[in-house]
């Protein structure tokens, strides 16, 4: 049965290798359902976090063959529980809905979100949370007229401690014992 997975994949920052990690996972017909690349919490290392909606079997799969990548240093897939995890999403909506009546105010605070620019012609509001609360801000926005939206990839940190802090200390101490 198909369920959502957030993989991490740790690597050095070389050129092409965000390529070839896509190209895996859309040679097997996989859509990717968000995406994000930034540096990690370790010096040299970025983080890629991508969303893909498969199955656990397909899921370890697509893992397995990251890992075999050079400049890839680890992969690993978790579950929505086991993970905290956030989007950003931007709204530009028109200045007179603001103007007209407090409805967009009150929406703005019953889904704590928070204006980030007021310009003559439109507003930019900031809403941050999972896609279905961006997505229903969206929706009420709409009866106002929405200029733009965006919405970011998922951004995720795992319960666990990071594995990667792990499985780099158990390298390290693999080299210390062969030398």
């Amino acid at each position: 049965m198909k369920e959502s997975f957030t993989l991490t994949v740790f690597s050095e920052n070389r050129t092409g290798l965000l390529s070839r990690v896509v190209g895996l996972i859309t040679r097997r017909k996989i859509n990717i359902e968000s995406l994000t690349v930034s540096q990690s919490s370790i010096e040299g290392i970025h983080r890629f976090t991508i969303v893909l909606d498969v199955t656990e079997e397909i899921c370890e799969k697509v893992v397995n063959q990251i890992d075999k990548q050079v400049d890839v240093l680890k992969a690993f897939y978790y579950r929505n529980d086991e993970i905290v995890y956030q989007e950003i999403a931007l709204y530009k909506v028109p200045s007179e809905a603001m103007y007209k009546s407090n409805r967009v105010e009150k929406l703005i605070r019953q889904h704590n979100a928070r204006i980030l620019a007021i310009e003559p012609e439109y507003i930019v509001i900031e809403k941050t949370g999972h896609q279905e609360e961006t997505e229903a801000l969206l929706a009420e926005l709409r009866g106002f007229g929405v200029y733009e939206f965006v919405r970011s990839g998922r951004v995720a940190v795992v319960k666990p401690m990071e594995r990667l802090n792990n499985y780099l200390k158990s390298i390290e101490a693999m080299n210390l014992e062969n030398n």
